[in-house]
């Protein structure tokens, strides 16, 4: 193996006929053992190494899932998604994946294991927005969004109180206890951040699930983190729709940037797919525009909630039988 290549991947999701598996290869990438510090500058360090990295561009890669073999390259910035059917039937629940890097002559230069989540057709699906949704960010703002950054790791991240409450019920709700619904997190935040992101959600106990990221950027686009994308999440959350055209979805979001345009956009084009959309309202001064959007899509028959508390959440999830 040759150690200055890496394969990074990211849990993918999908079912028989529609699998789907992200990742990037790096040449080189800085070593990030994360260590859960206080110390300012500990923390600093750290965010900078998730952003010190030197993408494989046009490498050819290779995924082994079950008997399926599948070849495809890696984008100019190192990335790859595949995307194909499976040549048996495939279970519900986590199963394993594995890619190659292979150099021109086919040799193996590099591999890694990941996972795959197929989910039970029966079972709503969840599109949730990371920033300002779930976990405290202050998107709105550049400097405040950074200073969160810097100043904390992901375990002193803060979520919003009873988001995870929320989150668990739905998880769990209509289905069996080893069959939780199935979670994407969506977000402008770049794939960088897919370690730190992952670590805070399973430290706050929030259901696990498959998260679809930002064009990873190299450190001098650091000061720009989660602040460019936003067409590209609309992207991401129909790639998901169309993967499950027999699912139905709840969305959730926040107003402090696109989340109620996005979602509603989509709403407004698979109304039978949506069950309801959830926003967050984090900025005041847009919530008569946000309101303005959910009506429109309310008159679809999709239902809709602008709260500021959780708990206000999940006693509209109650209300419309999403949890029982």
């Amino acid at each position: 193996m040759n150690k200055s290549a890496s394969v990074k991947i990211y849990h993918g999701y999908g079912h028989t006929h529609n699998l789907v598996v992200y990742g990037h290869v790096f040449k080189y990438r800085a070593l990030t053992h994360q260590v859960f510090s206080d110390n300012l500058f500990v923390n600093i360090l750290h965010l900078l190494k998730l952003f010190v990295l030197k993408p494989m561009p046009f490498t050819k890669v290779r995924l082994r899932f079950l008997d399926d073999v599948v070849d495809q390259k890696t984008e100019y910035d190192g990335f790859f998604r595949f995307e194909w059917e499976a040549s048996k039937n495939v279970n519900a629940g986590w199963h394993v994946v594995k890619v190659e890097t292979l150099d021109e002559e086919d040799n193996v230069i590099a591999e890694s294991a990941g996972k795959i989540y197929v989910p039970h057709i029966t079972q709503y699906a969840f599109v949730s927005d990371i920033d300002d949704t779930v976990m405290v960010s202050h998107s709105a703002t550049v400097f405040r969004r950074l200073r969160e950054l810097f100043i904390k790791n992901p375990r002193t991240r803060k979520t919003f109180a009873h988001a995870q409450k929320h989150y668990d019920l739905l998880a769990h709700a209509h289905t069996e206890a080893d069959q939780p619904n199935p979670f994407f997190y969506v977000s402008s935040s770049e794939w960088n951040l897919y370690d730190y992101l992952v670590e805070m959600f399973r430290f706050n106990e929030m259901p696990e699930g498959a998260f679809l990221l930002n064009q990873i950027k190299q450190w001098k686009g650091l000061f720009k983190t989660g602040k460019t994308g936003h067409e590209g999440k609309l992207l991401r959350v129909r790639r998901i729709l169309a993967a499950f055209p027999n699912q139905k979805f709840v969305f959730f979001g926040d107003n402090s940037q696109q989340d109620p345009m996005i979602y509603t956009t989509i709403a407004h084009k698979y109304p039978q797919n949506i069950e309801a959309i959830y926003i967050r309202q984090v900025v005041d001064k847009n919530a008569e525009a946000t309101k303005a959007l959910l009506a429109a899509i309310e008159e679809k028959g999709v239902k809709t909630c602008l709260f500021k508390t959780s708990e206000e959440a999940i006693d509209h999830s109650k209300s419309i039988g999403l949890i029982k």
